[in-house]
């Protein structure tokens, strides 16, 4: 396989250190050559390396220089630049990331068949309850703007392996909780805890892919987060109905320690490792004055005695660091492609949570009064849409993406005298809303609208199914296009953007959460899902105004202080 490079690959640290050009977020065939990197040193003395795990010119890096934390125990090694593992490597980190970025939404939605029986075994009511699942989604929407932050100084191996122990011991607590403030409580820092793969999964996807590949290779870790919300309640009523609400914590909990320990010893760190700043010797101190001397003395002296000040000053900044800085990923919405994009997948989201509130209450209420274990498994039919969304997407993704630039090459080689072979291929973020987001943005909305009067009806259950199949497909192919471009319009930040459309889109699902059956009781399906799906249809705008805006919105990223 050739070596591919991108000019993303610095860490998303150094790249603070420099202002965005618009060449940042167009990436030429040029950046994805085999030139070695700009922070690479060439070891001539190195070893081979391994062909299994490596290809290329990257050396293995040595057992004990590995970062991150644990990063000793590891049994696939780590390597100069990530993007040169093998695809046998690759694949594997990007299964194990997108099954870490699968409990999240599973928790999320995991309690949606137990709700009832925890309002009576807790003895509480059923909104005291809802909270439990609206708060866990609201701390999924903040957190990530920290996990991010963190896993840009630290590495991601490091936030994987602490958020996932923490995960673990709050799933473990919310099992054994004596009543419904306690539930809640733990529920949300679990939530906070789980939500870090959200964010730092697809930095991990752009720190080993390639910008051709990366479509495919994130629509394969998006089958995690995405099909976490449909299997959490299928799950969640063959537990429940077995074991009782306590038993969907257990779970979670042992799920947590599976994944745990397969990143313990099978995740290497794939952050690229900043240049290090290399010490420079003082020269010689030569003969001084008794004049310089005591001007050097008076300074020490200053120095000694304002050290404890400099001290408090380094605390409080720390402070800012931990707690503020995070907040600057929201400076992203500032920039109009990351606006749209965040905007058109967060309506998305918020439809996706709407719709599993309504398949919960419609399916457990006349006509239908389905147990617990069958309204979960009805939510299948919606999965089943993912699966093929998000491998249909990727490379149908990827593959517009090309076509678009092979057209801008051959357009501009008679323009500059070159031949096409020669002429460099331009990747531009938003060629990805293609053909493919157009057919989505109006398939999902009519599959909303479909389902909404079916179900009203009280047809038989498998025609609203068809409705949830639909739109599974449909909304996946928007989830899939938009975090990609989010990746590539902030080029060695995709953590941070993508931890901004958590947090949008998340807010939206809480939102989402809490509102749904209050307004399902009120209007009725029928009439929620055609208002949300009318307004899906016009958010479909977004789509013209990224291919007609995107290129000039680019040229002008320096003058939105995204930094």
């Amino acid at each position: 396989m050739a070596t591919n490079h991108t000019q993303d690959d610095s860490s998303d640290e150094n790249s603070k250190k420099r202002p965005f050009k618009d060449s940042d977020s167009v990436l030429s065939e040029d950046t994805i050559s085999s030139a070695p990197h700009e922070f690479e040193e060439i070891d001539h003395d190195s070893k081979p390396p391994i062909t299994k795990i490596v290809t290329g010119k990257s050396s293995v890096v040595p057992r004990s220089k590995r970062r991150g934390m644990l990063g000793q125990l590891g049994f696939v090694p780590e390597i100069e630049n990530p993007k040169e593992y093998s695809y046998i490597i690759k694949n594997s980190i990007t299964i194990l990331v997108a099954a870490g970025g699968a409990a999240a939404p599973i928790a999320s939605t995991i309690l949606f068949p137990a709700l009832t029986e925890i309002s009576v075994k807790l003895h509480s009511t059923q909104a005291l309850t809802n909270l439990s699942v609206a708060l866990y989604m609201l701390a999924m929407a903040i957190c990530p703007l920290w996990w991010s932050q963190l896993s840009e100084k630290s590495g991601r191996r490091t936030v994987y392996l602490i958020s996932f122990s923490l995960f673990v011991i709050f799933s473990a607590c919310s099992a054994v909780s004596t009543n419904i403030g306690m539930l809640i409580a733990f529920r949300i820092l679990s939530g906070a805890a789980s939500s870090s793969v959200q964010a730092v999964g697809a930095g991990t996807i752009a720190d080993i892919w390639d910008v051709k590949e990366r479509g495919t290779a994130m629509g394969w870790f998006y089958l995690g987060p995405l099909c976490g919300p449909l299997f959490g309640p299928i799950i969640g009523g063959a537990l429940t109905d077995r074991f009782g609400w306590r038993g969907t914590q257990w779970f979670l909990a042992i799920y947590g320690v599976v994944v745990l320990l397969m990143m313990t010893f099978c995740l290497p760190e794939t952050l690229r490792q900043k240049p290090q700043q290399r010490e420079t010797v003082p020269e010689p101190e030569t003969e001084k004055n008794l004049a310089e001397n005591n001007v050097r003395l008076e300074r020490n002296i200053s120095h000694i005695s304002t050290q404890a000040g400099r001290k408090g000053k380094e605390w409080a900044l720390t402070a800012k660091h931990i707690l503020v800085d995070p907040l600057k990923s929201l400076k992203y919405l500032r920039f109009p492609p990351v606006l749209l994009t965040v905007c058109y997948s967060s309506m998305t989201f918020t439809c996706l949570y709407i719709l599993n509130v309504s398949i919960q209450t419609t399916f457990s209420k006349p006509p239908y009064n389905f147990s617990t274990i069958i309204v979960g498994l009805l939510y299948i039919p919606a999965s089943l849409g993912y699966v093929c969304g998000s491998q249909i997407g990727g490379r149908w993704s990827d593959r517009i993406m090309r076509q678009a630039a092979i057209k801008r090459q051959t357009a501009a080689s008679p323009e500059s005298g070159t031949s096409v072979d020669e002429a460099l291929l331009e990747y531009r973020p938003e060629d990805r809303m293609g053909i493919n987001v157009w057919l989505a943005g109006i398939l999902y909305p009519c599959a909303l609208i479909y389902y909404g009067w079916i179900a009203d009806a009280g047809l038989y259950w498998l025609v609203p199914a068809v409705g949830t199949m639909f739109f599974g497909f449909g909304s996946m192919l928007v989830f899939g296009s938009a975090t990609t471009m989010l990746t590539e319009f902030v080029p060695g930040r995709s953590s941070s953007a993508v931890a901004v459309n958590n947090f949008v889109r998340n807010i939206g699902s809480c939102v989402g959460g809490i509102v749904a059956e209050p307004l399902i009781v009120a209007i009725g399906n029928g009439w929620l899902f055609t208002i949300l799906g009318i307004m899906s249809l016009c958010s479909i705008s977004t789509i013209w105004i990224m291919r007609k805006y995107g290129p000039k919105w680019r040229s002008e990223i320096n003058s939105y202080d995204l930094t």
